[in-house]
């Protein structure tokens, strides 16, 4: 069997451990790093400009065009359109979570292209823009002048031109969006002059356009030459404008006696700003800003400090009197929350490396589940990195619950280890090998489960599918890495490192499990009152299920939790007996978060399917120690109360482990504290009222199945035996 391989080859059990937190390692620098995943979904804006046109005009003659041909693109799911006094026009398209970004663009563009000619001549002059949104704001750099000597303008327009396209360059920058209007030519027309002269606002216009445009005008001697030729010279017209002066003098109108009505005789002309709708200051002080970004799969943390970089770069050439602050950067929440989840994480793992001390009260056994801890953590990073995921506060979460999880393994091998040798006195090898031979498969169903519960909730779509993903993935992860360490490096470690030791009979844990004994015995041979008879009412577990998809989540991972069982001990019956333990930890959940006073969000949610997996954990380890006996002659009653005996220890220790680890979670303080205490209140009470509950319910309950499925054997065959 595996763990027998590694068993007698600890270097190669070592040696695979180190290779997998080696690419954890390496997957870990190169983790993007943020507060959330990207949940929004794919959205495209599609923007025009009409000067001069009315919202109404800009409706009927723009938008209405635009929207009867954007209305077949694959995966749009909806689209919002907006029209201004000012021209403007804004299509906002939004696509399907999972639809490619750069998919949707393509196919946007190419069907307003297909409508240009039918839209107004003016609007395709100015153009139209298409472009994929990224989402919220990075960070924004504010630059202002403290000297006096400029405007937000002036600000504004000498960003667009020094500031804004190296930052679009750095590396993580999805794109750099300007606040503060750039300079303009600003026109304005006289209409009495205008008529005197016969003419009309679009005369003006055409002028402008056919005058003010770079001019392609040739060369003097270009090639071929004639003969003796020698010189050759480029020829450039002045036909690009710039000042206000070069303005006034496009000729609007060619009149009979050879003169000639220039733009400064029907207009005046000034050099203004693009647009006077808005002004920027900071602190009294004129200013224009720069909003930054992020690009899809960046780190969020390196690409700001590398757009800070890069400003303090460019400052050594700012003008005099320039300065620049950063008035909203959304990273320092996102370091305080990931520093506030990764604080949760060390003292999961410090508290939980103390329980399995004080449980054990050695401390060879102890070492051997904390050196699982780093193996197990960083190679989730690798599969995290593998599967496309980053450092976030979602993420974290898993880890934190997966803490508790990954230890319940290795303090099941253990803790089997040290009573084998204990009861049958052979050393720590021949105790690993017997070992492993009674609990590798329950190890194996563990596993089996918890991936049932987590694994579905990687198939739901949409934006809530995506928190799901993040979780069901890293836990998954952490699981699969933990059942691999459980029968490769614990049982190495278990066979060199483990000394026989004679138990200790003194202490508070001794006298806590004969109490239990007595209570076990006492209620086991009671009949159950009547109305304990009766079926078990969900009431209160419903009030915590959430419209949409998380029944049927529920549904499903319930079902698939049973599945495995049934698939584990071969049998439609015996599974029932752990699936009774669900209900008892889902109870204790509902009443802690109500408790707290918290809400039914995504969350506690999350909170209550991790519960699901939780609560049949332990009932696995008593059923499989009771069939187990059963097979070797046992009766039902007999093998219940020997296995509740067996796995009392290392039920409590993995329980406290557990709960201990995300106790952290249920008092968190400061920034994303709110998600924090849902998920730690709803696993926690989950865990512990399944403990308590599953120790007493599930003998009974694996008894009366027994009792059952016995009578049912007995009706099946009578009937055969009774023919002649």
């Amino acid at each position: 069997m595996l763990a027998r391989f590694f068993i007698d080859r600890p270097v190669f059990a070592w040696v695979l451990a180190i290779v997998i937190m080696l690419a954890g390692l390496f997957a870990l620098r190169a983790l993007p790093v943020s507060q959330y995943p990207d949940i929004a979904p794919p959205t495209v804006m599609v923007s025009a400009s009409y000067p001069g046109a009315s919202a109404q005009v800009v409706e009927t003659s723009v938008i209405q065009v635009l929207e009867q041909e954007l209305k077949g693109l694959d995966n749009l799911m909806y689209f919002s359109a907006t029209s201004s006094s000012s021209g403007q026009a804004e299509i906002m398209l939004t696509f399907r979570q999972g639809a490619n970004p750069d998919t949707a663009q393509v196919q946007v563009q190419n069907k307003v292209s297909q409508m240009l000619a039918r839209l107004p001549q003016q609007v395709q002059q100015n153009g139209l823009s298409v472009q994929k949104m990224q989402g919220d704001f990075l960070l924004i750099a504010s630059f202002y002048d403290v000297s006096g000597q400029r405007g937000d303008t002036d600000i504004a327009d000498w960003l667009a031109s020094n500031v804004q396209d190296p930052l679009s360059r750095v590396d993580g920058v999805g794109s750099v969006r300007a606040f503060g209007a750039p300079y303009a030519m600003r026109i304005w027309l006289d209409p009495h002059k205008l008529n005197s002269y016969g003419l009309i606002p679009s005369d003006v216009s055409a002028a402008v356009s056919k005058q003010n445009t770079e001019v392609s005008v040739g060369e003097l001697g270009a090639l071929p030459s004639p003969p003796g030729q020698q010189l050759n010279a480029m020829v450039t017209a002045w036909s690009r404008l710039s000042t206000p002066e070069q303005f006034r003098g496009i000729v609007v109108k060619a009149l009979p006696d050879g003169g000639a009505v220039r733009l400064g005789d029907v207009a005046r002309v000034e050099l203004g700003q693009e647009d006077y709708g808005s002004s920027s200051r900071l602190n009294g002080h004129p200013a224009s800003g720069l909003a930054v970004m992020l690009a899809p799969g960046a780190n969020a943390l390196a690409t700001a400090e590398a757009v800070k970089a890069r400003v303090a770069e460019l400052q050594r050439n700012f003008p005099p009197g320039i300065r620049v602050a950063y008035p909203e950067d959304t990273t320092h929440f996102v370091r305080l929350s990931i520093r506030a989840v990764m604080e949760t994480l060390l003292e999961a793992v410090a508290l939980v490396v103390l329980v399995m001390y004080v449980f054990l009260r050695n401390w060879r056994a102890t070492l051997i589940p904390a050196l699982t801890v780093p193996v197990v953590l960083l190679g989730t990073f690798g599969v995290l990195a593998a599967a496309g995921f980053g450092i976030n506060t979602l993420t974290l979460f898993g880890m934190v619950l997966a803490i508790g999880l990954l230890v319940d393994d290795a303090i099941v091998v253990v803790e089997n280890v040290e009573r084998v040798m204990h009861e049958q006195g052979v050393d720590a090898h021949a105790a690993t090998v017997r070992s492993m031979g009674e609990i590798g498969g329950a190890l194996v169903g563990i596993g089996l489960v918890l991936g049932a519960v987590f694994l579905p909730m990687a198939f739901f779509g949409g934006s809530v599918g995506v928190i799901y993903r993040q979780f069901s993935i890293t836990i998954v992860a952490a699981m699969a890495l933990s059942v691999l360490t459980a029968l490769t490096l614990t049982p190495a470690l278990c066979a060199t490192l483990l000394r026989p030791e004679k138990p200790s009979d003194n202490g508070p844990l001794a006298a806590f499990e004969r109490r239990f004994l007595r209570l076990q015995s006492a209620y086991a041979e009671r009949w159950l009152p009547s109305w304990l008879r009766r079926p078990l009412r969900g009431g209160l577990v419903y009030l915590a299920l959430s419209s949409g998809q998380t029944p049927l989540l529920y549904a499903v991972s319930i079902l698939f939790v049973f599945l495995c069982l049934a698939a584990l001990y071969e049998s439609w019956l015996v599974p029932c007996a752990v699936m009774t333990a669900i209900p008892l930890g889902v109870l204790g959940a509902v009443l802690a978060v109500m408790a707290r006073g918290l809400a039914n969000d995504i969350y506690f949610q999350v909170g209550l399917l991790a519960t699901i997996g939780l609560s049949a954990k332990n009932a696995i380890l008593i059923i499989e120690f009771a069939e187990a006996a059963i097979r070797r002659g046992d009766d039902a009653l007999s093998a219940a109360l020997a296995a509740a005996r067996q796995r009392l220890r290392p039920i409590l220790m993995t329980s406290l482990a557990f709960g201990v680890g995300v106790a952290p979670l249920v008092w968190a303080g400061g920034p994303g504290a709110g998600s924090q205490n849902a998920i730690g209140a709803a696993v926690l009470g989950g865990v512990l009222s399944a403990t308590l509950l599953t120790l007493f319910f599930v003998p009974l309950a694996h008894v009366l199945i027994r009792g059952l499925a016995g009578r049912v054997a007995e009706r099946r065959w009578k009937p055969a035996e009774a023919r002649p």
